[in-house]
């Protein structure tokens, strides 16, 4: 068991920002199963994690617009999600860095969720959404928008145009928008627009991730602990004579070269031949 935790340790330290994500996300659905109702069988989400289209609780609770994406609702939307969510952050870390990931995340997110409660507003309905899809759909968008002839080998079908799996993906969102899901397939449109408008910006030499970016530095500063005063005054003592610190050294030298010499002479003569006065001295620096 200590092997699988150390393998999984290491695993997410070396792994890049897809793993991390993915890895955030199982984390949180294992702590999630504290609002799974065993009894109906689905999971009951509080309306300060789960984002919910009701404008009491979106304005009191505004953090549900980033915390809604890192929860699901069962298993398998957590497993398609993520799976996704490996294919698509590969794709898209091919062309773009990290940050820009992370970035792209969390402000699709955002995004998805202000179109998600607005639409629901409209349509006067008041419900609640989680899960990664909005965020997922987004960068694989962002991926196709760049660069949207690039061939991707499928198990079963062979190499395909990236864009070719991308419009599946959005056909069926908009064929099931009416049928099911409503607000999850609104969110998943919202997230590919923002795709969309994330790499138009950037090729206009706009990185909007960045406003991310320096969200996050800002709060590690502010929470990050003031160190103490750099350096403290030293007070020299001027009637503390140099000279005297100076003569102690030469002293120190001169005993040494005298046990220096003894130690020869023991070479030499022997222990016998020594005086009495050498005898002492080398009785005294052996202390």
């Amino acid at each position: 068991m200590n092997k699988i935790i150390d393998d999984i340790k290491l695993q997410y330290k070396i792994g890049d920002i897809t793993n991390k994500v993915i890895y955030w996300n199982v984390g949180i659905c294992i702590l999630s199963l504290f609002f799974y109702k065993f009894k109906e069988g689905h999971f009951e989400y509080p309306t300060w994690l789960a984002l919910s289209s009701n404008p009491i609780d979106f304005l009191i609770f505004p953090w549900t617009f980033i915390t809604y994406s890192f929860f699901h609702s069962g298993f398998w939307h957590l497993f398609f999600n993520m799976v996704m969510l490996n294919f698509s952050g590969r794709l898209f870390l091919t062309f773009f860095t990290q940050k820009q990931f992370f970035g792209l995340y969390i402000l699709s997110a955002i995004f998805a969720g202000l179109v998600f409660v607005i639409s629901y507003q409209f349509m006067e309905i008041q419900t609640s959404i989680v899960g990664a899809s909005a965020a997922v759909i987004s960068i694989l968008v962002a991926t196709t928008t760049y660069h949207p002839l690039m061939n991707v080998r499928l198990l079963i079908f062979g190499n395909v145009k990236l864009w070719h799996i991308t419009g599946v993906f959005l056909i069926l969102d908009v064929m099931q928008i009416l049928i099911e899901n409503t607000g999850g397939h609104i969110s998943h449109i919202a997230g590919a627009a923002f795709g969309v408008i994330y790499i138009i910006a950037l090729q206009n030499g706009t990185d909007l991730s960045v406003f991310i970016t320096k969200i996050i530095h800002f709060f590690v500063k502010l929470f990050q602990p003031k160190n103490s005063t750099p350096f403290k005054k030293v007070h020299v003592n001027p009637k503390k004579p140099i000279i005297k610190s100076q003569s102690k050294i030469i002293i120190k030298d001169k005993v040494q070269q005298q046990i220096d010499e003894i130690l020869d002479k023991i070479s030499k003569s022997g222990y016998d031949s020594l005086t009495a006065q050498e005898k002492e001295l080398l009785f005294k620096a052996g202390k």
